[in-house]
C-alpha cells in the first residue's frame, strides 16, 4: 500500500483559461485546458444549457465555448443544468467571467477555475458539499493570431508539421498563448514533397506589441530551421477566418498558382511574412484553424 497526501483532495485547477475577443467585443471564445477531462466533459455539458453559449467543442483536453458578451440569468437545475455561465463582461483590457454551480458544479465554478493559469484575480463564494457557489475570474483579452505555414521540408528531409509544432510550444508565453495546432489536407498536386499537407497554429496575443514579437520569431526560426528555400508564412489577425475559406475549398479540391495565392492575401487582409510557393499552401491552412479532425479529410466542410 502506498499512503498519499492531497494538498486539497477536491480541487482540480485548471491548466489554463483564455478567453479571444472580436474586435467590437460582441463575441469571445473561452478556451478552457483542462487537467480532468471527465470534469471539462461534465462541465461541457451543463454549461451548453447557458443562455450566453452559442457553441461547444473539445479538441484535445481543451474546451471551447463560443459566447455573446454581456450577461444572462441563469436556471440551475441538479443533474440537468447544475452549472453555467452566468456573465462575460469585457473592460477594457480585461475580461470577467462568471460562473455558478450546485454541489460538484460549484466546486469547478469556483476554485477549479481560480486556480487556472491565466487568471489574473478572482472571487469566489465556499463550494462544496450540497451549496450553490459562484465565482468571478478575471483573464486579459486577448485576440487571435493565426499563423499558416508550409514547405519548410523537401524530399530528403523535414516536416512542416513537427518544425511548426516545436516552434510554437518554444514561443508560448503569457503574452502570446499556443492555442492550437491543426494540419491540413490539400490538393495532391505534383510539386508536394509527399502527402501535401499545411498547417496552421493559432495564438491569443494580448496586445499588438507580443503579436509583433512572436511572429517576428516565427520567422526568424522559421528561416533558420526550414529545410526548403520555398516556405511560406502567412498571418491572419480576425477572430474567424470566413474570409478565406473559398480560397481553402479551391485549394483542396485543386492546384493553384502562387500569384493568384497572393493576390488573393491581399485583398483578405492577409499578411504574407515569407513568400516561397509555400503560400499556396499556408493560405489553403487559415480557415480550418482548431479543426484538426476536420482538415484532415478532403470531403469536409466548415458549417
Amino acid at each position: 500500500m502506498k499512503e498519499i497526501e492531497l494538498e486539497d483532495p477536491y480541487t482540480i485547477p485548471y491548466k489554463g483559461i483564455y478567453v479571444v475577443c472580436d474586435k467590437n467585443n460582441e463575441y469571445a471564445e473561452i478556451i478552457e485546458h483542462t487537467n480532468c477531462y471527465g470534469g471539462a466533459a461534465w462541465s461541457k455539458f451543463h454549461y451548453s444549457h447557458s443562455p450566453l453559449i452559442l457553441n461547444t467543442r473539445s479538441i484535445g483536453n481543451m474546451i471551447r465555448y463560443l459566447v455573446r458578451t454581456g450577461s444572462s440569468t441563469l436556471d440551475l437545475k441538479p443533474s440537468r443544468s447544475a452549472a453555467g455561465i452566468e456573465s462575460v463582461i469585457v473592460s477594457g483590457d480585461e475580461i470577467h467571467i462568471s460562473y455558478s454551480g450546485l454541489g460538484g458544479g460549484g466546486v469547478g465554478a469556483t476554485k477549479c477555475r481560480a486556480l487556472a493559469e491565466g487568471v489574473l484575480r478572482y472571487e469566489c463564494t465556499e463550494s462544496g458539499g450540497g451549496r450553490a457557489a459562484k465565482g468571478t475570474i478575471v483573464v486579459p483579452r486577448r485576440e487571435r493570431v493565426l499563423i499558416g505555414i508550409d514547405d519548410t521540408d523537401t524530399k530528403e528531409t523535414g516536416a512542416t508539421w513537427t518544425l511548426t509544432h516545436n516552434i510554437a510550444k518554444e514561443l508560448d508565453c503569457p503574452e502570446s498563448v499556443y492555442l492550437s495546432h491543426t494540419l491540413v489536407q490539400l490538393y495532391p498536386v505534383e510539386a508536394r514533397t509527399q502527402n501535401c499537407v499545411s498547417t496552421v497554429l493559432e495564438f491569443g496575443c494580448t496586445d499588438d506589441a507580443a503579436k509583433t514579437c512572436l511572429l517576428e520569431s516565427i520567422r526568424a526560426a522559421l528561416k533558420k530551421y526550414s529545410a526548403s528555400d520555398q516556405t511560406g508564412m502567412v498571418v491572419l489577425s480576425d477572430f474567424d477566418a470566413k474570409g478565406v475559406y473559398e480560397y481553402s475549398k479551391q485549394c483542396r479540391s485543386g492546384e493553384l498558382t502562387k500569384d493568384y495565392a497572393m493576390q488573393y492575401a491581399g485583398e483578405h487582409g492577409v499578411d504574407v511574412w515569407m513568400d516561397g510557393n509555400g503560400v499556396i499552401g499556408a493560405l489553403a491552412a487559415l480557415a480550418w484553424f482548431a479543426r484538426p479532425d476536420e482538415s484532415i479529410r478532403l470531403e469536409a466542410e466548415i458549417e
